[in-house]
């Protein structure tokens, strides 16, 4: 998901309760608070020697041990209000992918990416998600996706010519 996107979201559910989902079933607690926004810009050469840069956007979410008691949500508009004081000090790259970093005492820290939302309720919930590391040069360095090649397969077992289908 892109930083707009989010930005649109929040804007349009300013009158919900802001929770997120960092793995199936499991929420960040009610205790959560926005410690800091990082403006990352990546420059990166891969294994096959390629260059890229991108940037992105990455929201720190904290669970305060002070207030684990808590059960009320942050608000979505207290958020945007974090959010946009942030970006008056520090400009968004509006078009930058936008992640969550997390992490509890049975959850290590990792950059979640924006998967999905939905509005239950009276909550926006955020669906965060790991994203899997992948060989960006595999054309270059002769790796096979084998899910293609088992379209390809059947693709050429039900053509017509085939007189297999």
């Amino acid at each position: 998901m892109k930083t707009q996107d989010l930005f649109s979201i929040l804007e349009q559910n300013q009158d919900k309760s802001l929770h997120f989902e960092y793995a199936p079933n499991a929420f960040v607690g009610a205790n959560y608070h926005i410690t800091e926004v990082k403006h990352l810009k990546i420059d990166s050469v891969d294994c096959g020697a390629q260059t890229d840069s991108w940037n992105e956007t990455i929201i720190q979410l904290w669970e305060s041990p002070m207030e684990s008691y808590k059960t009320e949500y942050m608000s979505v508009l207290k958020a945007l209000g974090i959010l946009k004081k942030v970006g008056k000090i520090k400009p968004y790259d509006f078009g930058a992918e936008v992640k969550f970093e997390y992490s509890n005492k049975t959850f290590n820290t990792a950059q979640l990416f924006v998967n999905d939302y939905i509005i239950e309720d009276n909550k926006l919930i955020i669906k965060l998600g790991v994203e899997k590391t992948a060989c960006k040069a595999n054309d270059i360095c002769g790796i096979v996706d084998k899910t293609k090649e088992l379209i390809s397969e059947v693709e050429a077992c039900c053509s017509p010519e085939s007189n297999c289908c």
